[in-house]
């Protein structure tokens, strides 16, 4: 990642998994039960060409963040039941209309990924669907029918199997959001999984979305459910500039890593690691400096021991020298990362053993 005087060269097509792993995700076999998954980075070394002396360019290597662990969205905020109390508004709307705003959900859709997860609670108990990763698919597949009027990507031969028959509905469509959710909740829960593991959640996505773009759509979905999950919980926090940057950084998701990477609207292809998380802020209103070594410096340190929230960044180095790389942290052990040339900007795990994080810190 080179200092903001840098000329990024021209960069190839990012890979999800370039080197010893192709489309990492799913490429490796389940081990011990176990999928540890990704784009395993090799060393780069140095650069052959000292940087330039403004600043020392951030450098990642085997020992940051490079593997994304099976992992599956944290439980949220559980959706309200029971009857319509005196104003004729039942629970489950006024549940919707309170998350709607912080969320960034239209409130019918709500409604809909909420159906999804009870329905499946009677007719797949085991499975253990949450709305949280409906609402991932509904982002990812259409901006929760923003996009383009349907919900959640289903495919004829998907809505055909399952949305075909839904129990409280005479007439399901497709564009309906509680047919949809009801009918994709079916298709995640398909094959016997269950949604509160990882193995089982990934196992699911990959049955659901089997074609191309399956990493980008599963790593967008895991993303936005790990963020709705959160949010449900404290939907004060919506407004923070911690979210807004985390909403930036994960709507980059997919774009190509580039060493001095200011990301598209500065003219590069993408970001570098410390560009990615500068760019973020920078979106929310809060000026970070540019390398991940300044970056770390810059900001009150989060306590070591206690986990790091939404939104915090998280580095790795030696604190005594040199911060080489720096991530934003999603919560429940995830950071959003830009990790090293030929790969693209994705979710991995941000402390395995033998790493040298160096610690996270707060930038608002």
């Amino acid at each position: 990642m080179t200092p903001p005087d840098a000329v990024p060269t021209a960069q190839p097509k990012p890979s999800w998994a370039r080197g010893a792993l192709h489309r990492g995700l799913v490429a490796l076999p389940l081990v011990a039960g176990l999928v540890t998954a990704g784009w395993i980075v090799a060393d780069r070394g140095e650069p052959a060409t000292p940087a330039p002396a403004a600043a020392a360019a951030d450098e990642p290597v085997a020992k940051g963040p490079s593997v994304l662990e099976a992992s599956a969205p944290l439980r949220a905020r559980e959706p309200a039941q029971g009857a319509s109390g005196g104003g004729g508004v039942s629970p489950l709307q006024q549940w919707a209309d309170s998350l709607a705003g912080p969320l960034d959900i239209p409130a019918p859709a709500l409604i809909g990924y909420a159906n999804g997860e009870l329905a499946l609670r009677t007719e797949d108990p085991g499975c253990h669907l949450s709305w949280v990763t409906l609402a991932g698919v509904g982002e990812a597949g259409a901006d929760h029918g923003r996009r383009d009027g349907t919900l959640m990507g289903l495919s004829t031969a998907q809505w055909k199997k399952y949305g075909s028959k839904i129990t409280g509905i005479a007439k399901p469509a497709l564009t309906d959001p509680a047919s949809a959710a009801v009918a994709a909740g079916r298709a995640l829960c398909a094959g016997d999984v269950d949604l509160t593991a990882g193995n089982g959640w990934w196992k699911a996505m990959a049955g659901y979305h089997s074609g191309n773009g399956l990493e980008l759509f599963r790593q967008q979905v895991l993303g936005y459910a790990q963020l709705y999950a959160t949010l449900s919980l404290d939907p004060a926090k919506s407004g923070t500039p911690a979210v807004h940057a985390t909403r930036f950084a994960l709507g980059q998701l997919g774009l190509p890593y580039v060493w001095g990477g200011n990301g598209p609207d500065a003219g590069a292809a993408g970001f570098d690691c410390s560009g990615l998380t500068k760019a973020s802020y920078d979106s929310a209103g809060v000026a970070l400096p540019r390398t991940a070594d300044s970056q770390f410096r810059s900001m009150p340190a989060v306590p070591p021991g206690k986990e790091p929230q939404l939104g915090d960044l998280v580095f790795y180095g030696n604190p005594g020298t040199r911060i080489h790389h720096v991530g934003l942290y999603l919560g429940n052990g995830l950071m959003i990362n830009a990790p090293t040339e030929g790969q693209a900007i994705q979710i991995h795990t941000f402390h395995t053993p033998g790493d040298d994080y160096a610690g996270a810190g707060h930038p608002a």
